[in-house]
């Protein structure tokens, strides 16, 4: 046990405050165990043959307003898809008359841009009523000229408004050196494959074929289409953006003077970079906005239709594609490693022969996409690692990522530990490969990002492009609690530094009010949980002041009913105190997880948390939850995981069930 750490409470010690008594026996012998079962034998219904799991991925209007677009921008048009998008898109509308970020949410005008854009450019009536409701909120937010970055970019290539109202980015910055303070190795990975296929198309300044030359004017106040070059963001200071803004305007003078060849040397390095992070039909980052730009490059280069790249480029945007009799719409990603992982995790608590074997299948599945080969970008900070993570993807090998990789690894180092025989794999060299390189990527704040080390420039997210504020991949507090968790789980003497490391990053990240910053998950109630584990896994005293505001903290926003709910409006730059939102499922699994990892197994919050459960399971034994409780980008972009109410509410029941008959010390797992 690391210095000045003691040992855990029991879970059988009463948690704070008020006690609640234990349900009746014959709740926890029926109403919970029917839950459990019920929930359990759904999830396995649902793995696939070859052993893994995936759910949908859902982002809010604009993949599937930009897939429309995109299809316009190539001069192509599928209209049985189309329809069926259409659907989708006028199903999203809210009260206000246009399009949010998540379910519920506030009005977005960029998003609103788009999916306006793409109804009327499938054939909706500029004079249909959705539409009118539509122009009318749009314009009453300060029309089209408004709205972000991407969405003029959008604009500017089917010639709506003008290049001169985006941000310039030469295309000659893919021959800066590391030292400079603009290189690519600083900014994030999803960053890197949006921007440089975009660097070649802001060169080119292609226009869309846009076959029904379809226009949208009447978006912009007094129907003139111009947008501002310069529109400085909420997390933007006033200083940088104005030294930034000004070398926006130097860059715009000097670009028409770059010399021929070294702009054609410089899309050249650029295609070369896109081509060599091609990654077949799984595309290029596997995310659609950078498999999208590439496929415009290749279209705007020139390339035919059945050139090798141009055409694997546009099947991979297919493939994200869900499709139903009445609807359909185009996913940002695909998460089969994070769903399979996490189902295994949630199996793992059942704790019975049934799913182990199927945690056994998913996790053999899971070996074969160890990233063992292939060196990412991410050497360009740890040159000397050698490779052994997961991505997140079904093929991502230049992008895996630190959350899939720690979670994986423990998932298989628990299943070793309850081998019956030999003839159940131990999984011991993809846990070694994927530790080493966990440890690896370590920030020297102790810390760590999602795919990158050290990726913390944070000067960068003041330049006029990133208004969107996402620019980079520091280490957070999620991330760096699922690491922690891995290191204290799997107990190496040798790794005691780093985790004494990791634990103090977290303890200086901590908010204010005792919760912890969810960048991957929403929100703090996701950091809280993910912080509680790790601190449990290490053995963390649970009166530890860390532990005890974390609790306090969980305890003070569980909603009337019984559970937790926390919406993207948390990430606001001006969130100073918990809003009460209504509940979810993962979300209050979440919170009974992170309770029960600090002790409070008895107590009236888990009490009520697990009864809320047991009353919102559904006759399939999944749980409903429209809501989105996951993040691409705060404060800019949402997701909903259709894998997660179908197996964390299990975990934490499961896990409840378990501990409340534990006669024993429990093993400390990170998650």
């Amino acid at each position: 046990m690391m210095d000045g750490l003691s040992s855990r409470k029991s879970p059988l010690m009463p948690g704070r405050g008020r006690t609640a008594r234990l349900p009746p026996a014959e709740l926890l012998q029926s109403s919970l165990e029917r839950c459990i079962e019920k929930a359990m034998t759904a999830l396995l219904h649902r793995q696939r043959q070859d052993g893994h799991w995936v759910f949908e991925l859902e982002a809010d209007a604009t993949i599937s307003a930009e897939y429309v677009l995109l299809q316009h921008f190539l001069g192509e048009s599928d209209t049985s898809i189309e329809t069926k998008i259409a659907a989708y898109l006028r199903g999203l509308q809210g009260t206000h008359g246009g399009w949010p970020l998540f379910h519920g949410g506030d009005f977005n005008l960029s998003a609103s841009v788009k999916a306006y854009f793409a109804l009327k450019i499938i054939g909706d009536s500029p004079d249909a009523a959705h539409m009118r409701r539509a122009r009318e909120a749009i314009l009453a937010h300060g029309g089209a000229g408004e709205t972000n970055v991407f969405t003029r970019i959008l604009l500017a290539l089917f010639g709506v408004i003008s290049w001169r109202s985006v941000p310039t980015i030469p295309v000659e910055i893919v021959f800066l050196r590391r030292w400079a303070p603009f290189h690519l190795s600083r900014i994030s990975y999803w960053s890197r494959t949006v921007l440089v296929p975009l660097l070649v198309l802001q060169a080119l300044k292609p226009r869309a074929c846009n076959p029904r030359g379809v226009h949208i004017d009447e978006l912009f106040a007094h129907g003139i289409p111009r947008a501002r070059r310069w529109v400085r963001a909420a997390h933007q200071s006033r200083l940088r953006f104005a030294l930034f803004a000004a070398l926006d305007a130097v860059l715009r003078l000097i670009e028409p003077l770059i010399p021929g060849t070294l702009r054609r040397n410089a899309i050249a390095r650029a295609v070369d970079f896109v081509s060599e992070r091609l990654n077949g039909e799984d595309g290029l980052g596997a995310i659609f906005p950078a498999m999208a730009n590439a496929v415009m490059m290749f279209h705007a280069l020139g390339y035919p239709r059945d050139h090798p790249d141009l055409a694997t480029a546009r099947k991979a945007i297919d493939k994200l594609l869900v499709l139903s009799h009445n609807r359909a719409y185009c996913q940002p990603c695909v998460s089969p490693v994070w769903d399979t992982v996490l189902a295994c995790l949630s199996l793992l608590e059942t704790d019975t022969d049934r799913a182990r074997n199927a945690v056994r299948d998913g996790l053999v599945w899971l070996s074969k996409r160890q990233v063992l080969d292939t060196t990412g970008d991410w050497a360009e900070q740890r040159p000397h690692v050698r490779p052994g993570g997961w991505a997140f993807q079904y093929a991502n090998p230049h992008y895996p990522d630190l959350d899939d990789t720690a979670a994986v690894v423990m998932a298989m180092d628990r299943f070793a530990r309850g081998r019956n025989g030999r003839a159940e794999p131990d999984f011991g060299s993809c846990i070694e490969r994927g530790r080493e390189w966990v440890l690896g990527l370590q920030s020297v704040n102790g810390g760590w990002g999602a795919f990158d080390a050290d990726n913390t420039s944070e000067y960068l997210n003041h330049i006029p492009f990133a208004d969107h504020g996402a620019l980079l991949d520091p280490p957070t507090a999620d991330v760096s609690a699922r690491c922690a968790g891995m290191i204290a789980q799997l107990g190496r003497a040798e790794d005691a530094p780093a985790l004494a490391r990791a634990l103090e990053f977290l303890r200086r990240s901590q908010e204010g009010d005792g919760s912890f910053y969810g960048r991957w998950g929403m929100n703090y109630l996701y950091g809280t949980w993910s912080a509680l584990c790790a601190f449990h896994a290490a053995g963390v005293n649970p009166a530890a002041a860390e532990v005890d505001k974390a609790v306090a903290w969980l305890n003070s926003c569980q909603n009337d009913d019984g559970g937790w709910g926390e919406t993207g409006d948390s990430y606001s730059l001006d969130y100073r105190s918990p809003r009460r939102s209504a509940s979810t499922a993962s979300q209050t699994a979440w919170a009974l997880l992170g309770l029960m990892a600090a002790g409070d197994v008895r107590s009236a919050a888990v009490a009520r948390g697990v009864d809320y459960l047991i009353r919102r399971q559904g006759r399939d034994g999944f749980w409903t939850e429209p809501q989105f409780t996951a993040t691409g980008f705060p404060r800019v972009f949402y997701l909903r995981y259709h894998g997660y109410p179908k197996f964390f509410p299990l975990w934490a029941l499961a896990r409840y069930h378990r501990l409340i008959q534990l006669r024993g010390p429990e093993p400390r797992f990170g998650i």
